[in-house]
């Protein structure tokens, strides 16, 4: 029976992740009728849960947790049981003013279903952040007709509407916005039960952690005995006198420490060469840099917009050792000069089919003689939907160009309010504007052009601090707080999270050299800095944006790396090793957050994401991947020891130590994510590529604690070679799913 168990159990999971490859290929429907939906996958899910019951029971488990758990997973299934076979789903669209009984089911075919009462739609508003076009909600005003009874009701974003069992979503919205979409659900017995079970396995996660004599709590004891240095005191050799050698790899490590930090905050030398096109000089740049701006849909320092201008064109955050806002400003004054500039980066395609250098000008890409716009004609065909890496490195290219073409048209330049509103000197003024208003904003750039170009730059920056005055006395709610605009400037000025990175890794490879607990006074001390700095960077964005970090893939990628070094914190006084793991894991979670499809600009969030069980959802699923990337770890530091049964054995007590609580709040994520998809779309479970691949990182790492079942899972070296091939459903699950599978969760 067991063998037949297991064989189900892995059977579920590869149609579980083969499906997400399908639906890759043949599309969400497809994959919706052919396999979540088909009968077959939920036979084989019965099938496993049955087979699982009756192994279980003959097992005679007493332990209260271990049952409680288990039957959670039963109770579970069974409400999604019973939400496909009585749960009713669809759509209902209403125009304003318009009163209607029917709504449109999902799935094949698509029936209309009459309701046991009528809706009318009375408006459809679009709720906005302050000065921006960044919707903060929508919000559909409904009137609910039933005999002689009239109830007047909103539908929003994460505000659910339930009248007489039947539940409505704010789903989506007509362009002209005098329409709503409203997702229609109808599930009396799957939703209970389903909550039921969520309850139970919460309750269960807990005790499972708690129990007295549970697994988890002998595996504390067992750590208990290690006495205080755990895996390496079989390895101490405390009186052994440091030799003259020592202290040379000491004074290494804080050369490297030192020469990383310069190398990128920029203090070394390299960058003597200067531009030949007229800059403004430092403190007027950077007064302009002071200024407010309407970018990426929030109001923002202008320098925030001139750092990320001159990463996109540059690479870097500086150009020959001027500011980011020295750049911006010599293209908005001095374009033709800038223009010739080899400034313009350039990626492997392009530069081979072009022949191009590392570093262009503007003018390169223009010539006469070739028509012209030279990647004009190979553009089309980007457009016309030729997609390879050539084509998509190009597509790039003509945005770094194009952005230039509209600051030079001054169009970005979103920097004087009117009624809420900000606009560009080129933007067309709104009838009731002031004509002085309209003047002003239209000429200023005129006469801060002809002080920049006789170098009168005192009038300059009393002409810039009277915008910003301007900007104080009518962008009224529309400006952020001081206290936000401070901390954006810092968070500018500081590139925290770059060199964090850069002296995580070296230090996790320098500490692999002095691994003894003897040397944790050298380790320790750069290990709390780099955990306070990246404490401190995490601050400043959530300050900056009001919400807490945790919204995209670099912020999570941050995230992980906080809580991996705040559990090496906790935890080095029992495992010295954990020290250089945490070095390791956070440093190599810093770079990846700076890979190229890691963006670090702060945004608004979509009004869907605007729930605080979003903000319990990832906070949790991120500690368990930085908690199970602990284990991977451990899993390839043991394998790599062949010989060495007194690191094997402490190393896999270290991995289990980190696994069950990983195990729990990967648990708690999962299903607490269900809940918020419940709320906001009306459904716990979709089968979206992340969901399904979470499912599986759970399953797989779910087997590891099995180790009565699975005596293999006891020894050692078998169970970290398992836990490092089980970290591969968490790379799947985090970077598969967000940069090739796609789905719902892709914005994350």
């Amino acid at each position: 029976m067991k063998k037949i168990l297991f064989a189900l159990y892995i059977v579920v999971i590869l149609c579980m992740g083969i499906a997400t490859l399908v639906e890759k290929y043949q599309g969400t429907e497809y994959v919706a009728s052919h396999i979540y939906g088909s009968w077959w996958f939920s036979a084989l899910w019965a099938l496993l849960t049955a087979v699982a019951v009756a192994w279980f029971v003959s097992r005679k488990v007493k332990r209260i947790s271990v049952v409680l758990l288990h039957l959670s997973f039963v109770v579970i299934l069974l409400g999604a049981l019973l939400t496909h076979l009585t749960a009713t789903q669809g759509m209902m669209h209403l125009r304003v003013g318009e009163t209607t009984r029917q709504y449109i089911t999902q799935g094949e075919p698509h029936d209309s279903v009459s309701l046991p009462f009528s809706v009318r739609l009375e408006k459809f508003t679009t709720r906005y952040h302050e000065g921006t076009r960044a919707a903060s909600d929508y919000i559909s005003t409904l009137t609910l007709l039933h005999g002689d009874q009239r109830v007047k009701e909103t539908v929003s974003m994460n505000k659910i509407l339930s009248f007489h069992n039947i539940r409505f979503y704010q789903s989506s919205f007509d362009e002209d916005l005098r329409g709503s979409y409203l997702a229609v659900n109808s599930d009396p017995y799957g939703i209970p039960v389903t909550y039921t079970g969520y309850a139970l396995l919460f309750i269960s996660l807990l005790w499972m952690l708690a129990d007295p004599r549970g697994a988890y709590r002998k595996i504390i004891r067992n750590v208990g005995k290690m006495g205080k240095d755990g895996p390496d005191r079989e390895n101490q050799s405390e009186h052994r006198p440091a030799n003259p050698a020592t202290f040379r790899r000491l004074a290494a490590l804080a050369a490297v420490i030192v020469l990383v930090v310069m190398a990128v905050i920029g203090i070394k030398k390299g960058h003597s060469e200067k531009p030949t096109a007229h800059v403004l000089p430092q403190e007027t740049a950077a007064e302009f840099g002071k200024l407010a701006i309407l970018y990426n849909d929030r109001i923002c320092p202008l320098q925030t917009f001139a750092l990320d201008f001159t990463k996109k064109l540059y690479g870097k955050r500086s150009y020959r050792g001027l500011s980011a806002e020295q750049v911006l400003t010599g293209f908005i004054f001095w374009g033709e000069e800038w223009s010739r500039e080899p400034i313009i980066k350039t990626k492997g395609a392009v530069r081979a089919q072009w022949q191009l250098p590392k570093y262009c000008s503007v003018n390169t890409f223009f010539n006469e003689d070739m028509g012209g716009y030279i990647l004009g004609p190979d553009l089309q065909e980007y457009y016309q939907g030729n997609n390879d890496k050539y084509h998509q490195e190009l597509a790039k290219t003509d945005d770094k160009l194009s952005l230039i073409m509209q600051l030079r048209q001054g169009k970005p330049l979103k920097i004087f309010p009117f009624k809420g509103v900000w606009y560009s000197p080129t933007d067309k003024k709104p009838a009731d504007m002031e004509p002085e208003r309209h003047e002003y904003m239209t000429n200023i750039f005129a006469l801060l052009y002809q002080d920049a170009l006789t170098g009168n730059y005192s009038e300059m920056n009393e002409a810039l601090h009277k915008m910003q005055k301007y900007q104080r006395t009518f962008g009224g709610n529309t400006l952020p707080s001081s206290t936000k605009v401070k901390a954006e400037r810092i968070y500018n000025r500081l590139p925290i999270a770059t060199i964090l990175f850069m002296v995580n890794l070296t230090m996790a490879f320098l500490s692999m050299l002095f691994i003894r607990p003897k040397w944790n006074w050298v380790k320790l001390p750069v290990l709390l800095l780099s955990f306070l700095a990246l404490t401190f960077c995490l601050s400043l964005r959530w300050i900056i944006s009001g919400n807490i970090p945790m919204s995209n893939g670099y912020e999570t990628m941050l995230l992980m790396a906080w809580i991996v070094m705040l559990v090496s914190l906790l935890t080095f006084r029992r495992f010295a090793i954990i020290i250089p793991f945490g070095f390791l894991l956070s440093g190599f979670f810093l770079l990846v957050s700076h890979i190229s499809q890691m963006d670090p600009q702060i945004t608004h969030l979509m009004p869907v994401l605007s729930s605080p069980l979003l903000t319990f959802h990832v906070s949790i699923i991120m500690a368990a991947y930085a908690l199970l990337s602990v284990t991977f770890i451990c899993g390839v530091t043991g394998i790599m020891k062949k010989g060495d049964k007194g690191t094997l054995s402490p190393l896999y007590l270290l991995s289990q130590l980190f696994l069950y609580p990983a195990l729990a709040c990967l648990g708690f994520g999962i299903f607490i994510g269900a809940i918020w998809a419940n709320v906001s779309w009306g459904t716990y479970w979709s089968w979206d590529p992340k969901e399904t691949w979470a499912l599986i990182t759970f399953m797989v790492y779910g087997i590891s604690v099995h180790t009565k079942a699975l005596p293999w899972l006891a020894r050692p070296r078998s169970y970290h070679l398992f836990m490092i091939l089980a970290f591969l459903t968490i790379l799947m699950t985090y970077f598969g799913v967000n940069f090739f599978l796609g789905g719902m969760h892709s914005y994350a």
